[in-house]
């Protein structure tokens, strides 16, 4: 059986940002190669500052990477007006707060209905709302199309995005954060529409998070992301149940089911303007300040050796000194 064709990729991405007061260049994506493909979910992990929205946007057209380029359905992303316009009606992005993406002043049936306005969909405008929302599980929707923002629960209002999201077709969805601001007790119901979603239209999605538990729930596959790039990839049950990274296995720790006790990283929190060399987990590593590293004979490696950009393939990888030797051991 053959692997399908990235819907969405990524080679050699990097953005780059001025240094604060004339500082050297903040590198938010220092190198990323992702792959996503046609109805596939890829949950995008690692703690806030990491670069994950801004990776995020630049798989978008939001941001212009400095170097390396995104790619979908098989052609290179481009940056003129007309080439991102008709990008965005294939890709869409839904926000992590639903009422800063709502306008206020706006009936539900003119939130949803502004991206057909936008890409001048042809067809029947009433129809193609009433469908997106009944797909986003506002039913029926006619019920809904005159509420305003502050008339809708917290769930309703993420629904409503995800139904402006879904009335252009796109056939990819990069989710920052959907269920962040919601209560517990819908988070699930929003997780399980997107599985749905998935499952009978074949959408493929980005879900950027900070939460294991929700990449444990939804995702295929996992890519964890430390200081700009992607530090492990692979399967979830793999990588959440056999963690190999360091970085991994300290954000795991911290889950409530987790064995053992919370891993807590020494150090201060990553700076993007000022990477270090070697291994850019290094200075917060418990496995080298343990000489774990040392005795696996890689500590030097660590301190002088970048492990490199994984390739955005999917299988099983890991930009780690120590879990390399460990493994070949």
């Amino acid at each position: 059986m053959t692997t399908p064709a990235p819907l969405l990729s990524a080679r050699a991405l990097r953005v780059t940002y001025p240094g604060r007061h004339g500082g050297p260049p903040v590198r938010a994506v220092d190198g990323v190669d992702l792959d996503v493909r046609p109805g596939e979910i890829v949950a995008l992990v690692g703690e806030s500052g990491c670069g994950k929205t801004t990776l995020a946007r630049a798989l978008l057209g939001l941001v212009r990477p400095a170097a390396g380029g995104v790619g979908f359905a098989g052609r290179p992303l481009t940056y003129t007006s007309r080439a991102l316009k008709a990008y965005r009606g294939r890709a869409q992005l839904v926000l992590q707060d639903p009422s800063g993406s709502l306008n206020p002043r706006h009936t539900v049936y003119d939130a949803v209905a502004e991206g057909l306005r936008i890409h001048r969909r042809g067809g029947d405008e009433r129809a193609a709302v009433a469908g997106a929302l009944a797909r986003a599980g506002l039913r029926p929707p006619e019920r809904f199309f005159l509420r305003h923002p502050h008339e809708l629960s917290g769930g309703q209002r993420q629904r409503v995005v995800i139904a402006g999201a879904l009335a252009l077709e796109p056939e990819l969805l990069v989710a920052d954060e959907p269920v962040a601001s919601l209560d517990a007790s819908v988070r699930g119901e929003i997780l399980a529409l997107l599985l749905r979603l998935r499952d009978e239209l074949g959408l493929a999605a980005l879900v950027v998070t900070h939460d294991l538990g929700l990449a444990w729930n939804i995702a295929d596959r996992v890519a964890v992301m430390y200081l700009g790039r992607i530090v492990e990839t692979g399967p979830v049950e793999q990588v959440l149940t056999a963690p190999r990274h360091p970085y991994t296995r300290a954000l795991l720790s911290v889950l409530p089911e987790a064995p053992g006790d919370p891993v807590v990283l020494s150090g201060e929190p990553p700076d993007p303007s000022r990477i270090p060399g070697g291994c850019r987990f290094r200075p917060r590593c418990p496995v080298l300040a343990s000489g774990e590293a040392e005795r696996a004979g890689v500590a030097d490696a660590c301190h002088g050796q970048d492990p490199g950009v994984l390739d955005g393939s999917g299988e099983a990888q890991v930009a780690c000194h120590w879990a390399r030797a460990a493994a070949s051991a």
